[in-house]
């Protein structure tokens, strides 16, 4: 088997998160800036066997596009013309982030630590991920 890919895009920063290459675990991979998610998918996807990227559509509860809806787009567009061969699925990524600042307050994150917004957008992507593959085993 190969592994899922999870990206919570945003406009500066993007969270990924990967599952084993057995698909049963989902952990937070790294945040990047947004402007080298291409850069880093061309290195990533060289050393790792990576089946199906999902990535996060940011809308409102009445299903309207979001400011952010956009720009997932656009990085939909740029991940299908540089990978034609991977399989890139849009998942809800509504309440991601709160869930994330959720986690990192149960964990018991310093005040400081949960500021960081890149922790919460890799959290966000894993937590992205692990519906996911929870929405596939039901």
């Amino acid at each position: 088997m190969a592994r899922i890919l999870a990206i919570d895009y945003g406009g500066k920063r993007t969270g990924i998160a990967v599952t084993d290459p057995l698909q049963i675990i989902a952990t937070g991979l790294k945040t990047i800036a947004s402007a080298d998610l291409i850069s880093f998918l061309k290195t990533y996807l060289k050393e790792e066997e990576v089946e199906l990227i999902i990535i996060g559509m940011p809308k409102n509860w009445d299903e309207s596009d979001t400011h952010g809806t956009p720009l997932v787009k656009e990085a939909i567009k740029k991940i299908n013309k540089d990978f034609p061969q991977m399989k890139v699925k849009e998942v809800d990524e509504r309440y991601t982030s709160k869930m994330a600042k959720d986690a990192m307050l149960q964990m018991g994150l310093k005040k400081k630590d949960r500021r960081n917004k890149g922790i919460v957008d890799e959290i966000a992507a894993t937590i992205m991920l692990q519906e996911y593959m929870q929405s596939q085993s039901s």
